[in-house]
């Protein structure tokens, strides 16, 4: 039986706080150490469980839903009445750490920094509390939980349920930290910060260019289902817009086809793999598939072949517009989040006349009013998708209605610039996180203290 941590020697406490040689994911300067998350939290806390309301009476409290984007959405807060029932412990602290401990697996992990500005504000339950002691930064621990670095420590350490995952309090405390000398922290966090301005200037001014033309993309594609884009072609063709018929999507698709038989598949066989990131927002293509082996994925995660439609199902994602064509696959078969919807079509619908329609504004807007589940956690309905009414055309004008909007979209070409531009902005982010976490950022100075000297003291 391990021994009690009070029951430790400064020496043992040492080893167990430091990660072996063998288990530390990559090499970093030598007056950086490999620790134990738990090594540099001094305390850790889930949220009351007080009672809340929506109301604007009372005091703020946070709920699972209130971390958005890396920080707190004050509009998405709870509201607690009673300030008798709210304990002293309750209270966020200026440079406490809010991580959603329990979510989907794209946003479990996901952390916010609460600043002075924030305060007073409560901790509700379904978000960890993580107070930092001297030894790390929790500025810097914030930009840290945006890497990939972290959100796959995150992933291999969490416990999968039917609709949502998890990760507990030790698991979390196990996950490896770089820590670089105290002086070394701030270098990075100033150099981060500097960097990520210049890039979200840009962003900002390419977005504005965006909108323009997310208007007139969404224009188009409303005279396309409206029937409007064709009606020139049908005149030339004697067809009328009553060979438009009513349709319900189960009828033209099969939504969520049934798994490939698993029980012939050698465990080594390897797969193409799509994780919701592999899916840009903006091109609504897969742009970073991986490959993995069947025995990786053959278990929790959604199946699918090519030519079949992925559509994301939970809030943003879907909100945002993920959605894509499989295309060519690894030994043809493929696996991916569970978050995804997955569409087949039968041979009267066309898979681009169904991926603009579920790309389109009006269809998202319709998927976000009937989504269901937690604040935060909500999913598109397969029963809405099945139940979806709409005007489907012949397949041949089907194929003539997608090569109008390839054509209108193919005029735009600055527009698609500017969606790699985006895509290029955010990995551009991750490489400078990935870069900095591994003392690449040319901040590290060899004559700063080693940090084990810190992590001693805090032990004795």
């Amino acid at each position: 039986m391990t021994k009690k941590k009070q029951e430790l020697s400064s020496e043992e406490q040492l080893k167990q706080a430091l990660v072996p040689l063998d288990e530390q994911p990559y090499q970093i300067p030598e007056n950086w150490i490999w620790v134990r998350l738990y090594s540099v939290i001094s305390e850790i806390k889930n949220g009351t469980t007080i009672k809340q309301d929506k109301s604007n009476n009372g005091y703020s409290v946070t709920r699972i839903e209130s971390l958005q984007n890396n920080t707190i959405d004050f509009n998405r807060l709870g509201t607690i009445i009673d300030e008798t029932k709210i304990r002293q412990g309750d209270w966020y602290k200026a440079n406490d750490i809010a991580l959603s401990h329990i979510n989907s697996a794209e946003h479990v992990g996901k952390t916010a920094l609460i600043e002075t500005n924030m305060l007073p504000l409560v901790h509700g339950m379904n978000l960890l509390r993580l107070t930092f002691n001297k030894m790390y930064s929790p500025k810097l621990f914030q930009f840290y939980s945006q890497s990939y670095q972290y959100k796959d420590s995150v992933i291999k350490r969490i416990n999968r349920a039917v609709n949502q995952v998890s990760i507990n309090q030790k698991q979390l405390g196990s996950i490896e930290l770089a820590i670089p000398p105290l002086a070394e922290q701030q270098r990075i966090i100033s150099r981060i910060e500097s960097l990520f301005e210049k890039l979200d200037r840009a962003k900002e001014l390419i977005q504005d260019a965006l909108d323009t033309f997310e208007n007139r993309k969404a224009a188009i594609l409303h005279k396309a289902f409206a029937g409007e884009l064709t009606k020139r072609w049908r005149e030339e063709n004697g067809v009328g817009i009553e060979s438009w018929e009513e349709n319900k999507l189960s009828e033209i698709c099969t939504i969520n086809p049934k798994r490939i038989n698993t029980k012939e598949l050698d465990d080594n066989l390897l797969v193409s793999f799509i994780p919701m990131p592999a899916v840009s927002d903006v091109l609504g293509e897969i742009i970073s598939p991986q490959v993995r082996t069947f025995e990786e994925v053959k278990k929790g995660y959604t199946n699918f072949s090519e030519e079949d439609i992925i559509f994301a199902k939970i809030t943003p994602c879907m909100e945002n517009g993920k959605c894509a064509v499989v295309g060519k696959l690894v030994n043809d078969i493929g696996f991916g989040s569970t978050e995804f919807h997955v569409l087949r079509c039968s041979e009267n619908a066309y898979n681009r006349f169904l991926y603009h329609l579920l790309r389109s504004q009006f269809f998202r807007d319709e998927a976000k009013s009937v989504m269901t589940g937690a604040v935060g956690q909500q999913r598109v309905p397969k029963k809405f998708l099945e139940d979806y009414s709409l005007k489907l055309p012949k397949y041949c004008e089907q194929i003539e209605i997608i090569e109008l909007i390839d054509s209108m979209f193919e005029k735009e070409e600055k527009a698609k610039e500017l969606f790699n531009l985006i895509d290029n902005l955010n990995l551009m982010k991750k490489s400078i996180l990935a870069r900095a976490f591994r003392g690449e950022l040319g901040t590290n100075n060899l004559d700063d203290e080693n940090v084990l000297v810190l992590l001693k003291a805090v032990l004795e």
